[in-house]
This record gives C-alpha cells, sequence and structure tokens, in this order.
C-alpha cells in the first residue's frame, strides 16, 4: 500500500483555470520525491493543496490507510498534524530567538510541556548546524541559518511527511548548501519528503523518484537516471535539453 497516494486529484484558485488537473501519484514511506517542472506548472500548488491552503475541487488523498476529507476541519486538522510545508519565505518571528521559533508550536497549538519542547528544539536546532545560535533572533541570522530554522521548526511538529517548497532559491548561492546539507541529512535518516526546487543536480542527487509537471498535470515519473537521461516524453526531453543545457 502505498503511504501516500494522490487520485485525480483536480484544483483551482477561485475558480479560475485548474492550476491542478488529474494528478495522480503514489509514494513509498521514506521516498523523497523531487517536483520539477516550469514555473506554473502546478508544482508550489500542488503541496498547498496537500495541506489545504489551496482547498481540492475534485480527487482524493490518502495517506496511510486514511483518507483527508478537505471540507472536515477535524479531518484537515488531522492531515496537518502529518505534514509539515516550508516555504520558499522563511516565516520566522522577528521577536523571538531561533529557540523560541521552534518551540512556540509544539507548545502553545500541540499543548505540549515547555520543557521537553525546549529540550528538542535545542537537538533539532543542533541538527540542522545551528547549535550555537539558540538565542539570535532572525535579523541576527543569515538567509541560509534562517531557512535552517524554518526546516527545525517543521520538524517539531513530527511530520510523516515534510513538504519543502523552494526552500533555496531566495537564498544567495554560497548559501544555498547549507540548507541542501540539512536535506541530505534527513533524507539519509528516512524522512518522507515532497521537495520543489529548480537545483536540478540536488535532485537528481536526492530523490529517489522524480515526477515532471506541465500546465498542471503530471507528465513523467521516474527514477532520477530516467527523467534526465532517457526522458520518454516529448515535453520532458524539451524541457531536459534546455536545463542541461546551462
Amino acid at each position: 500500500m502505498a503511504f501516500l497516494a494522490l487520485d485525480g486529484l483536480t484544483a483551482s484558485y477561485g475558480g479560475k483555470a485548474d492550476v491542478l488537473n488529474d494528478v495522480t501519484l503514489r509514494f513509498a514511506k521514506g521516498e523523497v520525491v523531487g517536483l520539477i517542472g516550469p514555473s506554473g506548472s502546478g508544482k508550489s500548488s500542488l503541496l498547498r493543496a496537500l495541506v489545504g491552503l489551496l482547498k481540492p475541487r475534485a480527487g482524493r488523498v490518502t495517506i496511510g490507510d486514511e483518507v483527508v476529507d478537505y471540507a472536515s476541519r477535524a479531518s484537515l486538522r488531522a492531515a496537518r498534524d502529518r505534514f509539515a510545508i516550508v516555504f520558499q519565505q522563511y516565516n520566522l518571528f522577528q521577536n523571538m530567538t531561533a529557540l523560541r521559533n521552534v518551540a512556540i508550536a509544539p507548545t502553545l497549538v500541540k499543548k505540549r510541556p515547555s520543557a521537553q519542547v525546549e529540550e528538542e528544539a535545542r537537538a533539532l536546532l543542533t541538527k540542522v548546524g545551528l547549535g550555537a545560535k539558540f538565542n539570535a533572533y532572525p535579523d541576527e541570522l543569515s538567509g541560509g541559518q534562517q531557512q535552517r530554522v524554518a526546516i527545525a521548526r517543521a520538524l517539531a511538529l513530527h511530520p510523516d511527511i515534510l513538504l519543502l517548497d523552494e526552500v533555496t532559491s531566495a537564498l544567495d548561492p554560497e548559501l544555498v548548501n547549507e540548507v541542501l546539507d540539512t536535506i541530505r541529512a534527513l533524507h539519509a535518516e528516512g524522512m518522507t519528503m515532497l521537495i520543489v526546487s529548480h537545483e536540478m543536480a540536488f535532485i537528481r542527487e536526492v530523490a529517489t523518484t522524480v515526477v515532471f509537471m506541465d500546465q498542471g498535470r503530471v507528465v513523467e515519473v521516474g527514477p532520477p537516471a530516467q527523467i534526465f537521461d532517457a526522458p520518454q516524453s516529448p515535453r520532458l526531453k524539451e524541457f531536459t535539453a534546455k536545463i542541461l543545457r546551462h
């Protein structure tokens, strides 16, 4: 049985043209899925639909053996307990330290004991290479460090699936590897991840499965070697020919 299954997922913004059209995919636990494609192809919209920020108008999402009912607050809340999403923009609380940014949601939303959460937050920040930055405020951190705080904050919610939406695109080139190293470490630990990225070399390295999307549809799915070296569809051949020239 697939750990995450999408069947005919379709969604649009405000009743306009579909940004997701009949998306059907299957992923196993521990997979790292790279979502690639041109801008506007539906990659980020897919992540937003999974967490209910974009409400699907058709189709079904199943996590394990639980079908997500996006019209039900209780079902959506349960789904959001299993997903955690990290966006391109860090969205950290500027008046809180790195430690507090990581600890606040488990303490206030999950109602977990503050001492336990703080200990775990320290461990998570250390894990992402920020063991010396517990008391630093966001404006005292580089972009790469802020993004790693955002990843630690997502992990503090104990997600089953981590969704990463262009988490390196707002960073200066020299800071990108800081974040990619963190994702590599999570991959080594078996975290299930869906990653939207334009970092093709990284997707090729870390993904177990690559999904190529265009105009809201899934065009081709396969292992990285197939997608990048032996694309089957004319549209993917055109896409890879362009990106691999640069």
